[in-house]
């Protein structure tokens, strides 16, 4: 008796099994759009900060710095490596999410390929593909979560600091 799910399957069957890894590509796509909404965020807000502490530092020279401007560059001095670790949490989440993406892609075209050239061999490469996709997905949501953390610890840091 040949258990094989792929030797019976007709076209119809074989295009819904292709397009099972289409939804988490959507799933990624949604992933992708928010987290890099979020990246681009940090990046505008590291340059920003470090314009400031550039003009600061340009304006100390051609006069004395006051406590307030003091401050303010020791803020930013400190904010920066935190927003720096942010950056590379949202871009390893970034990265997990893409190479999600291609696996889940692989994913449906070793299906496909299994169609016309059937082989067990396949059905491995399938399931190892998927899951490994799946386990990027994972990994590039606990990134962001790190992310949600660490972003919320460098706001109640500027907003304390200040007072």
């Amino acid at each position: 008796m040949n258990l094989n799910p792929f030797e019976y399957m007709s076209v119809t069957q074989a295009i819904q099994l292709i397009l099972a890894p289409a939804v988490m590509i959507n799933a990624c796509g949604l992933l992708l759009l928010g987290i890099s909404n979020k990246f681009s965020a940090i990046l505008n807000r590291i340059r920003a900060l470090n314009e400031e502490k550039r003009k600061l530092i340009l304006r100390s020279a051609e006069r004395e710095f006051h406590p307030l401007e003091n401050q303010r560059v020791e803020s930013i001095s400190r904010q920066l490596p935190g927003l720096l670790r942010r950056a590379k949490l949202v871009q390893d989440s970034l990265l997990c999410y893409f190479m999600a993406v291609g696996l889940f892609i692989g994913t449906s075209m070793v299906i496909g390929v299994d169609f016309f050239f059937p082989n067990p061999v396949f059905r491995y490469f399938v399931i190892g593909m998927f899951l490994t996709g799946m386990i990027l997905v994972l990994a590039g949501v606990v990134f962001a979560v790190l992310d949600t953390v660490r972003g919320f610890a460098i706001v109640r840091f500027e907003v304390t600091v200040d007072e």
